[in-house]
């Protein structure tokens, strides 16, 4: 490895057997997994409950693609900056349970609003709160697993989206169902509130880079802002890395904010159907390819970084024949035996990026490094996606009204080639820099 390598701190490929984990490690991992399902599941509901929303709040598609998209992702990527900064300073730990709290009280909210302004204010409330979720707990995960485990560690938090999504649609269609769409945000928004206390009677801030290389703790012990800032942007495997994920999740975002609506509106499901049967799909499709996705990021790994990049790539090409199925399928069976490829296979950039990116930087950067990469590829594909959709389904509609969400879908179709595009790149950089390193070893 080179002397500048080493300076920066990478985590490069263990070449020795990777050290054990002590079961602190593992309790801190479950109770931060239990925290994101709650996250995610806060943050699916809304598209879970698209049309009885609409019903109740007479609401367009394009003002729920921007109650999804740009309005959420503004505060839930901009926010996780200062927040960001804020947890590489104090107690990492505190960060993740106050945010917690703040998003769950603003979950409540969303089940109280009376209409689209109120709910929409609840909405950038949830997604200031959330800012503080992920990021601090991608530094935790990194301090309490060494090197060569990380993969698979973060692979296992990465579950909690797909857990989440999966108990939200079974709940949350449920309890709409039998009571009503506001209920199921209250009773989520009092899980949230428990799960916060409970956080930080559980969890112990880890020491920071207390498992890493001698080489990688080298340095301040706090990283300054713009210094991080400066080293993430002038990086280009970060920032490709960034770019290839928010291209990605123009997809996954685009496609997640409208499938139930989708499925209910165009393909005739009702919410006791997806209650039980889109949440299977998604439950066993995404927590297996964000599973599967974790292992073999720490098999490959070890034989050549190129492959943060390379898996991504190769999963969202063979997802593109799934997608464009499903989209297709006359009827939601057939579409929802479809679904099961792309969800299984959209999410392997997921786990990828966070872990080049956390082994990629200094320990007093990784808080606010996992930052930055929420925001580039958050504000991209959470801005974009969601709100994209739904203005184009509005604008579909006045010449295809019976399925204007079904041409809005065919349209993201592009987007997987340019996101493929992006991870091959990527892999081309890593590679450089693998025979560089090797060079000056």
């Amino acid at each position: 490895m080179s002397q500048k390598d080493a300076a920066i701190g990478l985590d490069a490929p263990p070449t020795t057997k990777p050290q054990g984990v002590g079961r602190g490690a593992w309790i801190t991992l479950g109770a931060l997994w239990f925290i994101y399902v709650l996250n995610f599941l806060d943050r699916q509901l809304l598209s879970i409950l698209a049309k009885p929303i609409q019903d109740t709040l007479n609401i367009s598609d394009s003002q729920l693609g921007l109650l999804g998209g740009l309005y959420f992702a503004f505060f839930y990527c901009f926010i996780a900056i200062p927040v960001g900064w804020l947890a590489d300073r104090t107690n990492r730990v505190a960060v993740v349970a106050v945010a917690c709290g703040i998003w769950s009280a603003a979950t409540m909210a969303c089940g109280m609003a009376r209409n689209y302004g109120e709910l929409a204010v609840a909405r950038m409330t949830v997604g200031f709160g959330e800012a503080g979720g992920v990021p601090p707990s991608y530094a935790i995960i990194t301090d309490s697993f060494p090197p060569g485990r990380r993969g698979m560690a973060l692979g296992i938090y990465n579950l909690g989206p797909p857990v989440g999504a999966a108990i939200g649609i079974a709940f949350g269609a449920s309890v709409a169902a039998a009571f009503s769409w506001r209920a199921a945000f209250i009773v989520i928004g009092l899980v949230g509130l428990v799960a916060a206390l409970a956080l930080i009677l559980i969890v112990k801030e880890p020491k920071r880079g207390g498992l890493d290389p001698v080489s990688a703790t080298d340095g301040p012990a706090r990283a300054g802002f713009w210094e991080t800032v400066r080293m993430f942007f002038s990086r280009p495997t970060l920032v490709l890395a960034s770019l290839g994920s928010g291209v990605t999740q123009i997809v996954t975002y685009g496609l997640g904010n409208f499938a139930v609506l989708f499925l209910m509106r165009e393909k005739g499901m009702t919410l006791e159907n997806v209650a039980l049967w889109y949440a299977l799909v998604v439950a066993i499709g995404m927590s297996g390819g964000i599973f599967v996705s974790g292992w073999l990021i720490d098999r490959f790994t070890r034989r050549s970084k190129r492959a943060y990049a390379m898996l991504p790539a190769i999963s969202l090409a063979l997802a593109v024949p799934f997608y464009i199925a499903f989209v297709w399928a006359p009827s939601w069976p057939l579409a929802l035996a479809f679904l099961i490829g792309p969800t299984f296979l959209n999410y392997f950039y997921l786990s990828s990026s966070v872990a080049l990116v956390q082994g990629e930087v200094r320990p007093n950067q990784r808080v606010m490094s996992g930052a930055l990469l929420l925001l580039v590829m958050n504000f991209i594909g959470m801005g974009v996606g969601p709100t994209y959709v739904g203005m184009a389904s509005d604008f579909f509609r006045a010449t295809h009204p019976e399925n204007s969400l079904q041409i809005a879908l065919y349209t993201l179709i592009p987007v997987y080639f340019a996101a493929i595009g992006l991870f091959l790149w990527l892999a081309k950089v890593l590679g450089r820099n693998d025979r560089q390193a090797g060079g000056a070893a």
